[in-house]
């Protein structure tokens, strides 16, 4: 797991609340155990059309979106089944860090788990953020995990929670198992 400490990249925005698992990635996707390849199927119903063609429209294929790390979701974000795939997609299609004003549990865990850090705004701070990437498609926002904050687009920061221990593991570049292997002898 890649150590995470600051992080400053382009957003892709899709501020739309209760986004589920089966809209990250289709349920037909599910059929692997490898976490390579899973971003092509990233909100693959939304982001092809029946043909298989790509929708210009949808926010993962407009030019500004190519390169960027951090997500902007919505609230509730990751809803519905566990579907560790989910958080798999995101990482793979090169996602390091999604933003939303709150999160299903079982996706937060998922995310904790395998590197991707899910920061939680107070709505004000996200609304700044949106208003901010809807004026400015390639602005960048700045996450500090060992201070909890985030640097938006114009310099103004917000806070973000996140558990003493999820954040050690994250500063560490570790899962719980590996945490709890290393007091092993």
């Amino acid at each position: 797991m890649k150590a995470f400490r600051t992080f400053t990249s382009r957003l892709v925005l899709l501020p739309i609340d209760d986004v589920d698992t089966d809209q990250i990635i289709p349920a037909r996707y599910l059929t692997t155990l490898e976490r390579e390849g899973l971003g092509e199927y990233l909100f693959a119903d939304w982001r092809y059309a029946p043909d298989g063609s790509p929708n210009p429209e949808f926010v993962l294929n407009r030019p500004e979106a190519e390169g960027a790390g951090i997500f902007v979701a919505g609230g509730n974000f990751g809803c519905g089944s566990s579907r560790e795939h989910a958080v798999w997609a995101l990482m793979d299609w090169g996602v390091r860090a999604v933003v939303a004003t709150s999160f299903a549990d079982i996706f937060h865990r998922n995310a904790l788990k395998n590197g991707l850090l899910p920061v939680e705004l107070e709505a004000g701070v996200h609304a700044e953020l949106i208003r901010a990437a809807l004026e400015d498609p390639r602005a960048e926002l700045t996450i500090d995990l060992p201070t909890q904050t985030i640097i938006l687009p114009g310099g103004h920061k917000g806070d973000f929670p996140i558990e003493p221990f999820d954040k050690r593991c994250l500063l560490e570049g570790i899962d719980p198992l590996g945490y709890l292997l290393s007091f092993s002898a």
